[in-house]
């Protein structure tokens, strides 16, 4: 193993080590998005589960969102951290490092198991599982399912972003599409062969999980920059402080983001049990499951822009360690451009074809008030997906450069100031479409701050570079 075996980051163009990484990433996020996704379309499509199945997945989801946060800020403190370390060719610190994410890991994982089965009841009340029983019981029987497997979960995306750092970034992507390729097919047999509901839709998924987490076990013993060492794995205070740092973003954007999914989801169950129409029995579930498909339609959206900002991940650490500033702001250029890209096709899907959208996730089976009010949800919470993507690279790039701080507090104000408080004082004047209003008028707010941001990095990194060509 060459102690360089990394140093064509700093040689090949940026743009196609751009390509090389962040392709490969936005699949492996994308797919793992369709986790969650894959059992909602077959809840949707299943007779005997349908809105009400929607709606309990979507109360659920923020909780795999919060453990998805713990495992990234591990993983994703440790890429960049383990990049920086590579690109000094400091090998011993290293491992160290990976082995200290795996242990951390693995502990966080415990926790987060245990709080789950014993607060479940009250976790799913906070995020709008109540809305009436039918719907609470369905919840309660895909979180403990799900719970199980968290384990498994957060140490498959823990890893996932190590083994990038590593220079595999199409073993990571195998990975994860491995897992979702058998969650599909699982699903399919567990919810309509076997009529297993939302036990089955669960069971699918953690199984799933499973196989990508064994998969990144095997390439913890076949690294190819970093060789792992019985002395890796153990706690490493000094490490900790400096990797940790780097993933907190990457925590906090995830964090916040349940904390407003709860301020989103609560103020919808509130404001949609008061609606005319959705306040009747029978509908009362509608705008929570719609609301849940949205935004899963976001996910996969803001999954490409993670992917793309995240993929820079090591190539940006490795040319900061080498002092190559030119190389770094030549990346970050491409990397708003394609943001900007991916977030008008996706304003041009949701805007042209939400019809066709809604229809994916069993609007044959319900009242033409599930598909009216997907329609609106479609075309007004999502109306500002451009802003959204390039808000998201840039909080990302800014954590690849090492500065925590500034990223950290855009992510916050972004999901905590606007996130929380907007949807829950909009709908004061406007009802049920405040919450509607609040996404898109969160990110032209954030937007704003994003741009003096953005400004002030280009200023340093228009820095000569000592060993620029």
């Amino acid at each position: 193993m060459s102690e360089h075996a990394n140093d064509f980051l700093v040689k090949e163009k940026p743009s196609k080590l751009m390509r090389k990484y962040a392709i490969p990433c936005i699949i492996s996020l994308v797919v793992a998005a369709l986790y969650n996704i894959v059992d909602q379309i077959y809840i949707a499509n299943a007779d005997y589960l349908g809105s009400f199945g929607n709606a309990a997945n979507t109360a659920v989801f923020p909780m795999t969102v919060l453990a998805l946060a713990i495992a990234v800020m591990i993983g994703d403190g440790a890429c960049a951290f383990v990049s920086i370390l590579l690109g000094r060719h400091n090998q011993d610190d290293a491992h160290k490092t990976i082995g200290n994410a795996v242990i951390l890991t693995v502990g966080a994982s415990v926790v987060v198991t245990l709080v789950y089965l014993l607060l479940s009841e009250p976790i799913l009340t906070l995020f709008g599982g109540r809305v009436n029983e039918e719907t609470f019981a369905l919840a309660k029987e895909y979180f403990f399912w799900i719970t199980l497997g968290m384990p498994f979960y957060m140490f498959g995306q823990a890893m996932n972003p190590i083994i990038r750092s590593d220079g595999s970034p199409r073993f990571a992507m195998v990975s994860t599409v491995a897992g979702a390729i058998t969650n599909i097919f699982l699903d399919w047999l567990f919810i309509y062969p076997l009529h297993m509901g939302m036990m089955g839709a669960a069971v699918a998924t953690v199984l799933g999980q499973v196989l990508t987490a064994a998969l990144a076990i095997w390439y913890l013993f076949h690294m190819k920059a970093v060789k792992l060492e019985k002395r890796s794995f153990g706690m490493f205070p000094a490490l900790m402080k400096q990797y940790l740092p780097l993933g907190i973003t990457s925590f906090l954007s995830q964090a916040s983001l349940v904390v407003s999914m709860a301020a989103v989801q609560s103020s919808t169950a509130k404001w949609g049990a008061l609606d005319p129409v959705f306040g009747q029995p029978g509908f009362t579930q509608i705008p929570l499951a719609v609301l849940g498909i949205v935004m899963k339609f976001f996910q996969i959206a803001i999954s490409i822009s993670v992917g793309l900002s995240a993929g820079c991940i090591p190539v940006v650490g490795y040319n900061i360690g080498a002092q190559r500033k030119d190389r770094v702001k030549t990346l970050f250029t491409y990397l708003l451009a394609a943001e900007a890209i991916v977030g008008f096709i996706a304003l041009f899907i949701v805007e042209v074809f939400p019809r066709g959208l809604i229809g994916i996730f069993g609007a044959a089976n319900e009242s033409e008030y599930y598909t009216n009010f997907a329609i609106r949800c479609f075309r007004v919470y999502l109306c500002m997906m451009p802003l959204a993507m390039v808000n998201k690279g840039t909080f990302i790039f800014l954590q690849a450069l090492g500065k925590a701080k500034e990223s950290m507090i855009l992510s916050l104000v972004r999901e905590i100031i606007f996130g929380v408080f907007l949807p829950i004082l909009l709908p004061l004047i406007f009802a049920l479409s405040g919450v509607l209003y609040s996404f898109p008028v969160a990110d032209v707010l954030t937007f704003i701050l994003s741009v003096v941001v953005i400004l002030k990095v280009y200023k340093e990194l228009n820095q000569a570079s000592p060993l620029a060509a």
